[in-house]
């Protein structure tokens, strides 16, 4: 096979005309652009150029391979360009996995933001639960990864690099009406005769639920068995029963439900929000540049949505603003 970098200074000798003229393009000695040729010579079983008084000139073979050198030669600037654009982020795609609930909250501004800091670029987004986005980053189908994992479950993979991005408080959801409101400590102890309205499919919150009910010493009556967060607000604001959730699920609050923070009798679970990506892939530019917009807006969630200062026991007569 051909070596490529003799076959590029072939090209060199005879856009300048002289070996003298290609090494110093090439940045080496005329000596050692003349042990080149004569090897890329050796290597053809044939001359490529003659030597002349000044100068040299291409055999016929040499202007074949030269031919093939310029269009060698451009499509490896090409090549250079492309990368280029890539490290600059004009151009190319980020595979993303997510969660229904941070795709909710969390992940259209940083979305937003990519799209707008890099308008050349394209993210594409896939949706599951923990153990298919565990699959997809080792198989690649996707670059980076949004998981959770709570105290009992962590996600412990050696083969995957975690940033953990934000705490997710567990919160109680009532009714705008409801008599909770007027307490001043809401503690789980306190809500064992309550129906609850809990999550169907044993979804990860409805384990959730049933562990802090049983540390409070009850098991929870459940009253409705929910598809989606939504739908579980629902029957908490006809009065069908209570119901616990993540902060970030409740991003789009309905305006008749209330959220309360869990008293100190039980602490209510707090979820991690991790970013993973695969340790034996060097990341793209365009997933070190997510890493980094996401980074910035689960900062932006902390310091206003999912403050503790924010989640409190709430009484009718007022409250922290945003949690009534």
């Amino acid at each position: 096979m051909l070596d490529v970098r003799r076959l590029l200074l072939l090209t060199e000798v005879a856009e300048h005309g002289s070996l003298t003229g290609a090494a110093e393009a090439a940045g080496m000695t005329p000596s050692a652009a003349s042990q080149q040729m004569s090897r890329l010579e050796a290597e053809v079983g044939q001359p490529l150029l003659e030597r002349l008084p000044r100068g040299v000139r291409l055999t016929d073979a040499g202007a074949a391979l030269v031919a093939r050198g310029r269009s060698i030669r451009r499509e490896l600037r090409a090549a250079q360009a492309d990368l280029d654009a890539f490290a600059r982020l004009d151009k190319g795609t980020l595979r993303l996995g997510s969660f229904p609930t941070v795709s909710a909250s969390l992940l259209p501004l940083a979305l937003t933001r990519f799209t707008r800091s890099y308008p050349g670029t394209q993210a594409v987004v896939r949706s599951a639960m923990l153990a298919q986005l565990l699959e997809m980053l080792h198989t690649g189908e996707v670059e980076l990864a949004l998981l959770w994992d709570y105290r009992w479950n962590r996600v412990t993979d050696d083969a995957l690099t975690l940033t953990h991005l934000v705490n997710d408080p567990t919160v109680l959801v009532v009714p705008a009406t409801s008599e909770l409101l007027d307490e001043p400590d809401v503690t789980l102890g306190s809500l064992a005769r309550q129906h609850w309205i809990i999550r169907a499919d044993n979804h990860p919150v409805a384990d959730v639920l049933r562990r802090s009910c049983r540390l409070a010493g009850f098991e929870p009556k459940i009253a409705y068995e929910s598809h989606d967060y939504q739908e579980a607000q629902a029957m908490v604001a006809a009065g069908l029963g209570i119901a616990i959730a993540p902060r970030l699920a409740l991003t789009n609050r309905r305006n008749d439900v209330r959220l309360v923070r869990f008293g100190s009798d039980v602490p209510a679970p707090i979820r991690r929000i991790l970013l993973a990506r695969p340790k034996n892939r060097t990341p793209t530019p365009t997933a070190l540049a997510m890493t980094e917009i996401l980074r910035a807006v689960a900062e932006r969630f902390m310091d206003t949505n999912l403050d503790r200062n924010q989640l409190g026991s709430v009484r009718r007569s007022g409250g922290p603003r945003g949690v009534r």
